[in-house]
């Protein structure tokens, strides 16, 4: 009754060939280990610190995704990333087109289980991601997956700051709160991220698991949390792999203890900005 989990806290790079390397390492990390899911962070397909635009998109059928879906399905390893998709949206003064921030699932067979299209563009902090991606639809279905005995959501870093993104992936039965993140480094955002996580988990009855880039600029911090609060895992600021088994039986007995799920008042309905 158990998912093992393997979290890449890696360091992306701009060369998407060099991030494509660091696929197949971090797969075969994983297979050693027997993992049932690889989760990497956002734009796991390429970034750079100065923004990530239409510059660094692939289609859904290009190298990256190919990849995921070639190595899940020679590993029987499903797979959880970041990429960076092509937009419709013209950019600033009828610039180039923008680029859309995604997160993808991949089966253990290799099939292509759904893609999740960020709704919450990090426009805070003096960044205004907005210049250079477009939002995805706030009334697309959560994206979930699932993986041994349990039922995987994608919410991804700036969403975390909304908790109804995460009770509305909850709602499409998510156990498990899946969150890869290139969350920016400065004063107390390390902070915010493991509260952040710690509530979303406490309020929503479920784990938590945040994946943080590794490098400059990002604050990495990849970090566990229980649906009882418990922080099981929190790395560093260095690039690392953790595996982790997550147990289906503990998470109905925290869910019986603290029915809060149950006893709510209210829905979530998304809303156009």
């Amino acid at each position: 009754m158990t998912a093992r989990v393997t979290v890449a806290q890696v360091t992306i790079a701009d060369d998407h060939e060099a991030n494509r390397y660091l696929v197949v390492d971090a797969f075969a990390q994983a297979a050693k280990l027997s993992a049932d899911l690889l989760v990497l962070p956002e734009y796991a397909s390429g970034y750079h610190r100065s923004g990530v635009g239409i510059e660094h998109a692939e289609d859904l059928d290009g190298p990256f995704v190919s990849l995921l879906r070639e190595q899940a399905a020679a590993t029987g390893v499903a797979a959880i990333a970041g990429v960076t998709l092509p937009g419709d949206d013209p950019g600033p003064d009828d610039g180039p087109r923008k680029g859309v921030n995604a997160v993808v699932a991949v089966d253990g067979a290799g099939e292509l289980v759904g893609v999740y299209r960020k709704v919450h563009l990090y426009d805070a902090f003096g960044t205004r991601e907005s210049d250079r991606l477009q939002a995805g639809p706030v009334d697309a279905e959560p994206l979930t997956i699932r993986v041994g005995d349990l039922t995987f959501g994608v919410i991804t870093c700036y969403d975390l700051r909304f908790p109804e993104s995460a009770r509305r992936v909850v709602d499409a039965g998510a156990d498990v709160l899946v969150v890869p993140a290139a969350w920016v480094a400065g004063p107390l955002k390390a902070e915010h991220w493991r509260t952040l996580l710690t509530a979303r988990a406490i309020e929503n009855t479920v784990v938590t698991i945040g994946v943080g880039m590794a490098g400059k600029g990002v604050t990495g911090r990849s970090t566990l949390v229980g649906p009882d609060g418990v922080v099981g895992l929190e790395m560093d600021d260095k690039p690392q792999y953790r595996t982790v088994d997550l147990d289906a039986e503990e998470l109905t007995k925290a869910r019986e203890a603290n029915p809060s799920l149950v006893n709510r008042r209210y829905t979530v309905v998304p809303r156009e900005a």
